[in-house]
Order: C-alpha cells, then sequence, then structure tokens
C-alpha cells in the first residue's frame, strides 16, 4: 500500500482555516471527545497537534500519527506544550504502525472523512484496540436529510481535490457499527449554526467499543 500523503498547499492553509472553528466551538467538541480516552492513546492523524492540550489526566501517553509532513512538523512542535507525553510519528489509518491489541484508547478527530479506505481503517483500530479498549471520534459525516445529503454528494466531485481527500458524503456513522463496533454514545449537531449550512455541517461525537 503506498502510505505517501502529500498535500502541501492544503496542509499549509489548513491552521488557518481551523483556527476560527477553534474559536467558535471546535475547542470544546475537542474536550468533549476527548473525555473518556484512558491509558495508551494512539490518535491517528493528529494533524497540526489541536488535540493535544485537551487530553484528560486518564492518559498516560499519547503516540500521535500524522503522514502530512508539513502538519507533522507542526505537531512535533505542540507536543511539547501538552499536559500528558505526546510522540509525533509518521503512518496511516490503513497500516498502523502497533501491534495487535497495544492501545486502550484510539481517537480520531476529523480525520476519518479523509482516510483512502476506511474499512480497513476501521479493522486496523479494531486490531490495536486492547480488550475492553474505546474509540473516541468527532467527525463529520453525511446528512441524515436526503436533500442535503444530495447537495454533499454534488460537493464531492471537486472537495477531496481541495481539502486533502476530505469527503464530506462520507457515511462514517454507519462505517463505525458496520466494522463491529457498538455505539455506546454518539451525540449529533451542526457546526457551526447557522441558516446556510456548510457541506461538512452535519457532526458527530462520540465513543465506540469492539463487539
Amino acid at each position: 500500500m503506498n502510505t505517501e500523503v502529500n498535500h502541501p498547499r492544503f496542509a499549509r492553509m489548513y491552521p488557518k482555516l481551523a483556527a476560527w472553528a477553534e474559536e467558535h466551538g471546535a475547542q470544546e467538541h475537542r474536550a468533549e471527545s476527548l473525555a473518556p480516552a484512558t491509558g495508551r492513546v494512539l490518535e491517528i492523524g493528529a494533524g497540526h497537534g489541536l488535540n493535544f492540550p485537551h487530553y484528560p489526566d486518564t492518559v498516560t501517553e499519547v503516540v500521535a500519527l500524522e503522514p502530512e509532513e508539513t502538519l507533522r512538523e507542526l505537531a512535533r512542535e505542540a507536543a511539547p506544550k501538552a499536559r500528558v507525553p505526546v510522540t509525533v510519528s509518521d503512518g496511516v489509518a490503513e497500516r498502523l504502525p502497533a501491534g495487535d491489541a497495544s492501545y486502550d484508547t484510539v481517537v480520531c478527530s476529523l480525520v476519518l472523512c479523509s482516510v483512502r479506505d476506511l474499512p480497513t481503517a476501521l479493522a486496523e483500530i479494531r486490531r490495536v484496540l486492547r480488550p475492553g479498549g474505546r474509540l473516541c471520534f468527532y467527525e463529520h459525516i453525511r446528512s441524515r436529510s436526503r436533500g442535503f445529503a444530495a447537495y454533499q454528494c454534488a460537493v464531492d466531485l471537486v472537495w477531496p481535490h481541495i481539502s486533502g481527500g476530505c469527503r464530506v458524503s462520507r457515511r462514517t456513522d454507519r462505517a463505525i457499527p458496520g466494522a463491529g463496533f457498538t455505539m455506546k454514545h454518539v451525540r449529533h449537531f451542526r457546526f457551526p449554526p447557522g441558516r446556510n449550512p456548510a457541506p461538512t455541517a452535519p457532526f458527530m461525537i462520540g465513543l465506540a467499543v469492539p463487539e
């Protein structure tokens, strides 16, 4: 499998775009999604490290994977500021550089929309989780409204090419239980709120465990 991820223009632009979202509620979303994390954590697609300040004291160690070189270097700069030990490494979701049953928690924040092979990525997450482990997720998803979902599918003809492979119409909320996880908690919401929602507006935050 080709593990190279190279989106230099998007990587330079993303921190500026993300800063607006953080100021308007995304920080609270990250804290909410990470609250159940415990023990040894594997974070997939860490970006430039926006999750790092929000890990709770129940976490003993974070291994943060980021395959995009520009974002990975920014994450390494952010890691020393975290409240818990964070190591940043290269790696893709479809081939996690980890042994079987080696993590207590896997974290996915705004990344499952852009992995190349979602079923394989979720199978890898199941593989590396220890018995009783948990998947903490914060993701945008396809709308449950047929009209808005059709709009998202149309947007996806262009969106992945300008947004680092992100797909706004991906049914991640169905893919997680379809991959052998039980949803223990999930909250659906729209972000940012408004009369003219962005194509990424349907979101979910939750916790899932392997069956």
